[in-house]
């Protein structure tokens, strides 16, 4: 084996290389490089590497290490948000330690979680493996999942289970709710404000379909319920509604974005359906004016079977009970190929923030959850 790095020389490589992910493409900027350098260290450590560029740009990794059927696949993502450099007291294209912690783009959420992942690896005798041990860095995780998506279509293995590195402090998650954005748009006709015949209010239309949302609200309410989560149904968010330019003129065009969040076991398309249910009478009286039209890719719920034993053993390893959360992963479709559970160091509160960051507390707990984990999935 090659002389690996030290284990804050790879953190702080991840977090100083960029890897922003973003539908503006002003910051969308990809992740080859931080790939590579990943592919670099993993074949040092005698892992078989493939690269997979899934789009222009935009690349997934998949590590083996060892052979037979089965195994762990531990799995992350290595892209990030942007960042808005002003409110930012660090540089968040470098790993700085202050206060006892690690502070930097990625630290926590969740480009990080593979130094970790190469740290347990040293700690483990690798000469009576039995099972292989994978590692997935997948692409575009914070915008449309696109690695996680492409990855699942066309798994070239089928893992026993899986462990995403998301950041839950060290709690294993064993479901989430999904999520679903979409923009429905008001198309009506301006005119004269004096004259209300010479025109058709988007706005006015709009507030009957604002009615037929909080319906719809009501009925995910009343109708779905999983007592598993700390908020047991689907949420239903109006976020964003704009219409109109001028006090003086008929509003021609208002549109609303808002989002669900629907349980694990609510598909897809029977929300789609519900909506469109919700939306008939308006769209019956409004005949043309209406059009929905997706946000994202939308992302089911995802829950692993309450009682399987994966989750008791990971529980027994980390000596925490498992829970369920709100915020999404790529869970939902790793889950397509095994059990899968959400478990890595620092804390969602930190993500997406300013100053990410992630406390030295970590480091020693996640190490030792990572290699008892390999051990019992790969030995």
């Amino acid at each position: 084996m090659q002389q690996v790095p030290k284990f804050l020389d790879i953190y702080g490589g991840l977090i100083s290389t960029s890897s922003i992910s973003s539908t503006d493409s002003s910051w969308d900027e990809g992740n080859a490089k931080v790939i590579e350098k990943l592919a670099t260290w993993l074949r040092d450590m005698q892992f078989k590497v493939e690269v997979i560029e899934v789009e222009p740009g935009k690349h997934n990794l998949i590590a083996k290490r060892g052979s037979g059927e089965g195994g762990l696949l531990l799995a992350g993502h290595s892209d990030t948000v942007p960042y808005d450099e002003g409110r930012w007291n660090f540089d968040p294209h470098a790993l700085t330690e202050h206060n006892n912690r690690f502070y930097g783009l990625g630290t926590a959420d969740m480009k990080g979680f593979f130094a970790f992942i190469i740290e347990a690896v040293k700690k483990v005798d690798w000469s009576k493996q039995t099972k292989p041990l994978y590692i997935l860095a997948t692409c575009d995780e914070e915008t449309t999942m696109l690695g996680a998506r492409h990855f699942t279509d066309n798994a070239p293995f089928k893992p026993d289970y899986c462990i995403i590195g998301e950041p839950t402090s060290l709690v294993p998650i064993r479901g989430h709710k999904g999520h679903v954005a979409n923009a429905i748009r008001v198309t009506g006709k301006s005119g004269h404000s004096s004259d209300p015949a010479l025109g058709v209010n988007a706005i006015e239309i709009m507030h009957e379909v604002l009615f037929a949302m909080m319906q719809l609200r009501d009925r995910l309410i009343k109708e779905y319920h999983h007592p598993g989560f700390a908020i047991p149904s689907p949420t239903l968010n109006l976020g964003h509604i704009h219409g109109g330019d001028s006090a003086n003129r008929i509003c021609g065009c208002c549109e609303l974005h808002y989002d669900v969040r629907p349980l694990p076991g609510i598909s897809l398309d029977g929300l789609d359906n519900l909506l469109k249910d919700a939306l008939k009478e308006v769209e019956a009286k409004w005949p043309g004016r209406l059009s929905i039209t997706p946000l994202h890719e939308p992302i089911p719920g995802y829950e692993c079977e309450h009682d399987h034993p994966f989750i008791h053993g990971v529980e027994t390893i980390c000596e925490t009970k498992s829970e369920t959360v709100n915020y999404c992963t790529e869970a939902p479709f790793l889950q397509q190929l095994c059990p899968t559970l959400v478990l890595g160091p620092g804390s969602i509160d930190q993500a997406h923030q300013p100053d990410e960051f992630l406390s030295f507390d970590f480091i020693d707990p996640t190490i030792k959850v990572l290699s008892q984990a390999m051990y019992q999935y790969c030995f």
